[in-house]
């Protein structure tokens, strides 16, 4: 399972997202993911840098690092738009991008909307989720947000992965009966329990919030490959 963590990007600059990517990397790591939002849920008047900008940046730094938002939201620009900026990200970490999509949701609307952005139907979102992945499959690999049914068997039918955010492991293991599925979310109280749990339910990997402990995923990790060599 591969590991990897959110760097903080609601933030004025990129110098904490540039030292957690540092630490990431001095750990064995795999990847570093940024969040695709206006402002962090539910306060508007905090900054938020660019995704694509900031791992642009951080890819550029970080050679062996697997770089990717969580999610890109389809709606915030044109979906040209967006197949160009995965496709910018590629020449720059050549064989390091994620093309992590997802439809976005209620909560995030509000963003839409301060800037004047068409908040979209659920159907015509996944559509540009759909257009989005078909175009980029085959270029890299390509995570759709889980969520509604239809969005869910739409990956299963692209054959893509799932990404699910702060789920049970018992429902990563669920979704993968049926295909590749990954975890992200929040630090748990127990980090070690969840770590096993969703390595025994087959996630491919699990990615953290920006405040987890890095060392704490790098002795899981070696901690796990000594197990395996008795």
């Amino acid at each position: 399972m591969r590991l990897g963590v959110l760097v903080p990007s609601f933030e004025l600059d990129a110098a904490r997202a540039f030292e957690v990517a540092r630490e990431v990397e001095r750990a064995g790591l795999d990847g570093v993911f940024a969040y695709d939002h206006l402002w962090p849920m539910g306060s508007p008047e905090r900054p938020s840098l660019a995704p694509f900008a900031l791992l642009s940046a951080i890819a550029r730094r970080h050679e062996h690092l697997i770089v990717a938002p969580l999610v890109a939201r389809v709606g915030l620009v044109g979906t040209a738009h967006l197949v160009e900026e995965f496709l910018t990200l590629e020449a720059l970490a050549p064989g390091r991008v994620i093309a992590t999509l997802g439809t976005g949701d209620r909560l995030s609307a509000l963003e839409n909307e301060a800037y004047g952005l068409r908040t979209l139907g659920a159907a015509h979102r996944r559509a540009l989720v759909e257009e989005t992945a078909v175009t980029l499959s085959g270029t890299m690999p390509v995570w759709i947000g889980a969520g509604a049914r239809a969005t869910n068997d739409l990956a299963r039918h692209l054959g893509v992965e799932l990404n699910l955010w702060n789920a049970d492991p018992s429902r990563v293991a669920e979704f993968a009966q049926d295909g590749l599925v990954n975890w992200a979310g929040p630090v748990p109280e127990d980090l070690v329990v969840l770590l096993d749990a969703l390595e025994v339910a087959g996630a491919s990997w699990a990615v953290f919030t920006p405040n987890v402990e890095v060392d704490a995923l790098r002795e899981w990790r070696e901690r796990r490959q000594l197990s395996k060599f008795p």
